[in-house]
């Protein structure tokens, strides 16, 4: 009880012994009472510690049993949050105690309606997302297979032309399809990963050959940098070569002329960490914390000409994240990106 409420309190049980011994004073004056002063001053305090007792009562299981209730049932509403029993020995007033429970429950709420508005709005942009990349490709197959129905198709110089076009429409398609298929089982973890042991360094070399005639085109430079030539991880070979693959090759597309990539595996018992770094556009920094969301583009017309589903960088950080790593990036516009990823030993 805080020092207003306790002078509010002994003030009425003040008044109220004052009031009882004024009154049996009265009353013996009317009846002609022979009745001592000194009598009213122990009925003063008999009716002091009289009215404490069933004040501090009602105040404690009246008020504070309504209180006890109300905040039972905010924790079978609520159980997120822990709502604390009033009645502790380090709680002056609990009815402070009460009004603290509630701006705590009503921040809580807010932040989940805070939350529920971000979640919304992510759908809705993702749902956006969705539409227009499935669209291109669609309204490109439409052009082309009407244009052949409309006497294109007796046209050599156009009719194998424009089906290879429609056809690598589809092709994209399909691609965009798979990788949210792939999305939504790493989020769902009904993909189960195939673990097992292989050379992660042997890997990435592999692939740099795969990406070198790509690099070359831009002239630019894959330094692969390991403490030895063979470094064992357990994890799915299949997922982290897309891992390496989706990187090394956006490093490429958004990479500069005569640039450089680099790839550096450190390792101790546990786990293997992996650096790419360029030295490309690289991204200004608003763009950093939605980097890994789908669809999500740094620059929407340029990521489209350098072709793509959108969803690299997303599976990327599931795969990552699937094996109980963490991925990170960082990165200054016109000096170059880094991500930084760690694989089990």
């Amino acid at each position: 009880m805080n020092k207003q409420n306790t002078s509010l309190f002994l003030l009425f049980c003040s008044s109220f012994s004052f009031l009882l011994s004024v009154s049996i004073w009265v009353l013996s004056l009317f009846f002609k009472f022979d009745f001592p002063l000194y009598a009213l001053v122990v009925i003063f305090f008999f009716g002091f510690a009289l009215s404490f007792l069933f004040f501090n009562y009602f105040y404690q299981k009246i008020i504070f049993g309504r209180i006890e209730e109300t905040l039972t049932k905010l924790r079978k509403l609520n159980t997120s949050i822990e709502i604390k029993p009033v009645f502790t020995d380090d709680i002056a007033d609990p009815l402070e105690r009460f009004n603290a429970e509630i701006i705590q429950l009503s921040n809580e709420r807010q932040k989940e309606l805070e939350q529920l508005q971000k979640l919304e709005n992510y759908r809705k942009e993702f749902l956006g997302n969705v539409s227009h990349e499935l669209k291109t490709p669609i309204f490109n197959i439409q052009g082309y297979v009407a244009t052949l129905i409309d006497g294109g198709i007796h046209d050599p110089k156009i009719n194998m032309e424009y089906l290879k076009r429609a056809d690598k429409s589809v092709d994209r398609m399909i691609n965009i399809i798979d990788d949210l298929e792939t999305i939504s089982q790493l989020e769902t973890g009904s993909l189960s990963l195939d673990i097992e042991s292989f050379n992660v360094v042997e890997m990435i070399n592999d692939i740099c050959k795969q990406i070198e005639i790509q690099a070359q085109r831009k002239n630019i430079t894959l330094n692969v940098i390991v403490q030895k030539p063979s470094i064992k991880i357990k994890a799915d070979r299949f997922r982290i070569r897309q891992v390496f693959s989706n990187l090394l090759t956006n490093s490429i597309k958004y990479g500069k002329e005569n640039g450089e990539t680099s790839i550096t595996i450190n390792s101790d018992k546990e786990r293997a960490s992996v650096i790419i770094s360029d030295n490309g556009i690289g991204i200004e920094e608003k763009h950093l914390p939605r980097i890994f969301e789908r669809f999500y583009r740094v620059d929407k017309g340029r990521s489209r000409e350098q072709g793509g589903t959108g969803l690299g960088l997303s599976i990327v950080k599931h795969i990552i994240e699937a094996h109980n790593q963490t991925i990170s990036v960082s990165s200054k516009q016109n000096e170059g990106t880094t991500f930084a990823f760690t694989l089990p030993r």
